[in-house]
């Protein structure tokens, strides 16, 4: 949802950048077309100060088209039909500034807030049981018997005779010997398939980690340097149309001037969607879930009712989940292991 989120705001950007653009560019073929119908000016670059316009108004439907879909999106993950959402009424502006962060390291103990790490973790203490559970074949079992009967002619009376049986049971499966050794065996191989596929999974969010946080860096450096080739596009565009009014300059400089900075404020934004989107990435590689939202709002209260009244669930759409096993208990070897950029 929110990487959903903040692409609807960049796609809102990006066409507020176009638009700008385009007025930039009508405005030059305006002056443009004036200049030539009064005989001063070439066709040549009336033509190609409409053909930069048209071009860059060509741009705005396709983004159009994006933002419509984006939000049809965001609609169908809270349930919506296809349509206007009032909430995204209010993404108006720049997109939010995310401050630098040094990334040096994070403990593995995080790893364990990934639902699919947790899963292979829980796969594993499940399995451990069942070791126990086969390997008790090998001993006897002891079981306490016992009834109670009673029999009276009339349900007025009290019983006429009664009875009292009991007494211990004693079974031992002491010819299955060879079978019960290969289940404890079978049992221990499914364990090490379950540690196995528990140590891929800790690898692969490892990835994932490393992945989404050099992503973040990266964009964070590159964002420095697009900003001030941004702030030069602009400044160019400005001494190009005034050397241009002055004669000093033909008006290929300020087409070209033009193309750049477009150029130069599309790349600016998708960057900086790019980081914020890095950002989300790295939130969710290392499991979320930082802030704490009762189980009240994230569950509506009539689907709540709905439950309740189909089933018995106790406190558990009011309490949270129990914590995962950690680590160590399922690999001692992640123990004091970290996962560093």
């Amino acid at each position: 949802m929110a990487d959903l989120y903040f692409n609807y705001w960049t796609t809102l950007q990006r066409i507020e950048i176009a638009h700008k653009n385009t007025a930039i560019q009508k405005r030059s073929f305006e002056i443009t077309e004036k200049i030539f119908k009064s005989g001063q000016g070439s066709e040549l670059d009336l033509q190609q100060a409409k053909t930069q316009y048209l071009a860059t108004l060509a741009t705005i439907p396709d983004l159009e088209a994006a933002q419509i879909k984006l939000r049809n999106a965001i609609g169908a993950l809270l349930g919506r039909a296809p349509g206007l959402l009032p909430e995204l009424a209010q993404v108006k502006g720049s997109l939010p500034q995310i401050e630098s962060v040094v990334i040096d390291a994070i403990p593995a103990e995080l790893l364990l807030r990934r639902p699919d790490v947790r899963t292979a973790a829980w796969q594993v203490a499940a399995q451990s049981a069942q070791i126990g559970i086969a390997k008790a074949d090998y001993y006897p079992s002891i079981k306490l018997l016992g009834s109670i009967g009673w029999s009276t002619n009339s349900l007025a009376n009290s019983p006429e005779v009664s009875s009292i049986a009991g007494g211990p049971s004693l079974s031992w499966n002491l010819f299955d010997y060879g079978r019960i050794r290969n289940n404890v065996r079978l049992q221990d191989v499914r364990l090490q398939q379950t540690i196995e596929a528990f140590q891929y999974q800790v690898v692969q969010a490892a990835r994932e980690i490393d992945d989404a946080a050099i992503t973040l860096v990266k964009t964070d450096e590159q964002q420095a340097v697009l900003s001030a080739s941004l702030g030069a596009a602009e400044r160019s565009l400005e001494l190009a149309n005034k050397r241009y009014q002055e004669g000093l300059a033909d008006f290929q400089r300020v087409l070209e001037a033009q193309r750049v900075l477009f150029s130069q404020a599309e790349r600016d934004l998708l960057n900086r969607g790019a980081h914020l989107s890095a950002v989300i990435s790295l939130y969710k590689a290392i499991g979320g879930g930082w802030v704490t939202t009762p189980v009240e709002q994230l569950v509506p209260e009539s689907v709540r009712d709905q439950m309740s009244t189909r089933t018995n669930w106790g406190d558990l759409l009011t309490s949270p989940l129990p914590n995962s096993p950690s680590p160590a208990s399922i690999d001692p070897s992640l123990n004091e292991a970290e996962t560093s950029q």
